[in-house]
């Protein structure tokens, strides 16, 4: 076998193994659509949509929102389509294993678990700021070294995070005492979260100016696609979902449901925010850190301010839950096919959740969130997650032409193939090729890392390659 063949080894997949992974199968497709709207929906759509109107698209922050929606959506139907065909862990990571091969899935599998490790960390640094504002109008505040990262603005010498770093183990804790507490949990915080901005929408409505509106498209086209490409990154998350394909009792049917289903309810809550925001304060006015907040000043309704700020707590929690989990999951997948060292897919008899991988990556992003400044932590996250989306869109035209997958009866195809796919992977690629030049040298850093780690374990320790040489040893 030529070296190329061997790095591109694909993965088998044997429908008669999909209910033997040791993962107990408990998600609905409601359980799944609250992990994907407490993955998308954070304490971002409080922020985002007044950043977009103020800076880009004006009134029309509201169409950027749909805008990205659509786009985002191409890359969840192909998501769709995959999970319902494949119903494993793993997400990208193992749909690229099976059509693309080993090679290409671990460097996509070491860029997702970029993707996961950095949105936790980067997230519990956003919660310990809006908890340390909670808590100060109760007249409590820690000392700064203790709220914030060395190397953060106001910081100097060492510095940890303590909020930040507590918070990852406690929802690691929570992740550990099984997938069905995590999920109630989840939904019930999800559902907190929903509430809290219909509140802000029912009460802010009755104080929109139509004037407000005008003019609609300030800067032009060119401002609703930059609002666009902004907002395209608030939906990031769904993918997530994906990851427990594996644990969902009916995936043919659920995941589709849970994935599309998550971003068309996030996709309504977002443009409803920004429609209401826009209209009460004049979109100039909105470039503040906490626009939300400021037009509820506006309008005079201060009392609702703290349950806003309640509410993107709660939010900012089913995003720590839902992240962590796929992180996690992901670790198990790829531990499962020998790639990483066998303690990442030990699953409890008891709780049926890979305890010892929740924890390390729990301790592993914690401590990260408690001692990284958060402008250095959160640069990975949307690469990884492009590349991901990009990599599964143009996965879907070698899916159906797998010879082995085209026997499994999918529940759900992506329409309009191939152009969807195609349009779907060249939107991703657009978009990767516009982030910041420091991003790409990060991601090529943390690559090149992968690849070591591939070559001097990885290589050596997959299970396929072992299956292989053993045939190979036979005859």
């Amino acid at each position: 076998m030529k070296a190329s063949q061997r790095l591109l080894v694909k993965k088998s997949v044997n429908p008669a193994n999909f209910n033997k992974g040791g993962l107990e199968k408990t998600l609905s497709a409601f359980s799944l659509t609250m992990m994907g709207v407490g993955a998308i929906v954070g304490s971002g759509i409080f922020i985002t949509p007044g950043i977009i109107a103020a800076k880009y698209a004006g009134p029309a922050a509201m169409l950027s929102f749909v805008i990205a929606a659509v786009v985002c959506s191409l890359a969840a139907l192909c998501y769709a389509e995959f999970s319902s065909t494949i119903p494993l862990a793993g997400s990208a990571y193992t749909y690229v294993y099976t059509v693309f091969g080993e090679f290409l899935a671990w460097i996509l599998g070491w860029s997702l678990i970029s993707e996961y490790l950095f949105a936790v960390s980067s997230v519990a640094v956003s919660w310990s700021s809006y908890f340390q504002n909670l808590m100060s109008g109760f007249g409590l505040k820690l000392p700064t070294f203790l709220t914030a990262a060395a190397g953060t603005a106001g910081v100097s010498g060492a510095g940890f995070n303590l909020i930040a770093f507590v918070v990852v183990l406690a929802v690691s804790l929570l992740l550990v005492g099984g997938l069905q507490e995590s999920t109630r949990v989840n939904s019930i915080m999800v559902i907190v979260k929903i509430l809290v901005i219909v509140l802000f929408i029912g009460v802010a409505i009755f104080f929109v100016k139509p004037a407000n509106y005008h003019p609609f498209m300030p800067h032009g086209v060119s401002g609703l696609v930059k609002g666009a490409s902004l907002a395209f990154y608030a939906y990031i998350g769904f993918d997530a979902v994906s990851t427990a394909s594996e644990e969902v009792k009916n995936p043919k049917r659920n995941m589709p449901i849970g994935i599309v289903g998550s971003l068309v309810v996030a996709s309504i809550l977002y443009v409803a925010m920004a429609a209401v925001l826009v209209g009460v304060v004049h979109y100039s006015k909105l470039n503040v850190g906490d626009p939300v907040a400021y037009a509820l000043a506006v309008i005079h309704q201060n009392w609702a301010a703290g349950i806003v700020s309640l509410g993107a707590v709660v939010g900012m929690t089913t995003v720590l839950i839902v992240m962590l989990y796929g992180g996690t999951r992901l670790l198990f997948a790829i531990s499962r096919d020998g790639l990483l060292p066998k303690v990442f897919r030990t699953v409890s008899p008891h709780t049926k959740v890979p305890v010892k991988s929740t924890w390390i990556f729990g301790i592993i992003a914690s401590v990260f969130a408690a001692v990284i400044p958060l402008d250095k932590i959160a640069e990975l996250v949307n690469i990884g997650t492009l590349f991901a989306f990009a990599m599964v869109s143009i996965g879907v035209v070698f899916l159906r032409r797998h010879e082995t997958l085209q026997q499994i009866n999918s529940s759900f195809k992506v329409p309009f193939y191939p152009v969807l796919p195609v349009v779907s992977f060249l939107a991703c690629v657009y978009l990767m090729l516009n982030l910041q030049a420091f991003t790409w040298h990060m991601f090529g850093i943390w690559l090149v890392i992968g690849i070591v780690i591939y070559f001097a374990y990885s290589y050596r320790h997959s299970r396929i390659r072992a299956g292989l040489r053993a045939k190979k040893s036979k005859s």
